[in-house]
């Protein structure tokens, strides 16, 4: 039987608005100590998988600093406390690329990184979309929307840099939420 780790000891080595990082000493389950164990703590995020009346899927690429480089990505964002997550998604969608359509469905939950990390991921599908309005990004965005042929989907995944991303892009296929 897999038991759980104690927490013997917590420290909080940094907050800032996006990230707190914990220095934790734990006890595992099988009794071994680890003096510095390591745990990210970021807000929740919510992504939309965004089909087109004429199946294109929106996407947009800016540049990632962790990267450096640019990265082909879904439109997504920080869930803001209290706010629903399908709306987080459409806010995002809206925000980041003008685009809106059916409301938001969400189909998939996910933590990124389980060893370390304690954010949660969270994908929607919006079907039928268009563009409603300009972009309305924050001082720190700059990106571009990018519209692709649904029907490339495998290309598309070879392109997109965020791996939760692709797993999100595959699980919305599987599940019949994107023709191919």
């Amino acid at each position: 039987m897999i038991r759980p780790w104690k927490t013997l000891e917590s420290r909080l080595i940094i907050e800032r608005k996006w990230l707190r990082l914990r220095e934790d000493r734990i006890e595992t389950g099988k009794g071994a100590v680890i003096e510095e164990f390591h745990v990210l703590e970021s807000p929740d995020w919510a992504a939309t998988v965004c089909v087109t009346q004429d199946q294109q899927l929106v996407l947009v690429e800016q540049y990632r600093h962790g990267l450096q480089g640019l990265s082909l990505e879904l439109p997504a964002g920080v869930i803001e406390p209290g706010e629903d997550i399908a709306q987080a998604a459409g806010r995002e969608l809206l925000e980041e690329t003008g685009y809106q359509g059916s409301c938001p469905e969400l189909f998939w939950s996910t933590t990124p990184e389980p060893a370390r990390g304690r954010s949660a991921a969270h994908f929607a599908v919006v079907k039928s979309a268009f563009q409603k309005q300009e972009l309305a990004l924050d001082e720190t965005e700059d990106l571009r929307v990018v519209l692709l042929p649904v029907k490339d989907l495998s290309l598309i995944i070879d392109k997109v840099q965020h791996a939760v991303h692709v797993g999100a892009l595959l699980l919305a296929h599987q599940r019949g939420l994107l023709r191919v």
